[in-house]
């Protein structure tokens, strides 16, 4: 019986040397690119192991509902304060009472955030959040209504839906007069005093003291 050839000990060390060297290679360049997405010999991505790795990709239209996810606008983005003042009911209607609208053009967004300061009662105060164009005279009007609902504070995205101004109706019923406190986030314009949408002449990122000339003096909420 013949004996069994056996290995020398250089020839061991070196087969073992080659047997971890290709562990490494098969790491490097197959496990680790196809597993965990790191491709440090760029095997990976020559041979499409990299893409193993990854779940399932599923395509979203980006213009679902005929609206564009992604909007470029011709207005810069602009951010304001602006602080409402508003009498108590007792002040009458003109004083309890106001509309502010800003200007945007079709598709542009406004995120807003609006609260009141001086009521705790929110069956005080009702809005009325709407929209319209601004037609020459004789011309129609086209007006959307987007909430009406009693409340003190309303947080949120308007994408306007025409050319024209959107905004508030803001109406005061307690006794007490109080701050409408807006934030305003977007793509607008702010309307200038007495146009369509200010008639009351609010003044933008002022306190409340001298953001209303027409009731200079008057007594408002402390915040």
């Amino acid at each position: 019986m013949s004996e069994s050839p056996t290995l020398s000990r250089g020839r061991l060390l070196a087969v073992t040397a080659a047997t971890l060297a290709a562990a490494v290679l098969i790491v490097l360049g197959v496990i680790l690119p196809a597993e965990f997405n790191r491709d440090p010999l760029g095997v990976g991505k020559l041979s499409g192991l990299s893409r193993l790795w990854a779940p399932d990709e599923v395509e979203v239209d980006a213009r679902s509902g005929g609206a564009a996810r992604a909007r470029e606008y011709a207005a810069p983005f602009r951010t304001d304060v602006v602080e409402i003042p508003l009498g108590g009911f007792l002040d009458g209607v003109e004083k309890s009472e106001l509309e502010y609208k800003v200007k945007m053009a079709k598709d542009a967004t406004l995120i807003y955030a609006w609260e009141v300061v001086g009521s705790a009662d929110a069956r005080d105060f009702h809005y009325d959040q709407h929209g319209h164009t601004t037609p020459a005279a004789g011309q129609p009007m086209t007006v959307a209504t987007y909430r009406q609902a009693f409340g003190l504070r309303q947080h949120g995205a308007l994408t306007a839906p025409f050319d024209g101004i959107q905004g508030w109706q803001f109406s005061n019923s307690s006794e007490k007069p109080v701050v409408v406190r807006l934030r305003l986030a977007g793509f607008y314009e702010l309307v200038p005093a007495g146009q369509p949408g200010n008639e009351a002449g609010i003044v933008a990122n002022v306190p409340a003291a001298q953001a209303r000339p027409d009731r200079a003096g008057a007594a408002t909420p402390s915040p």
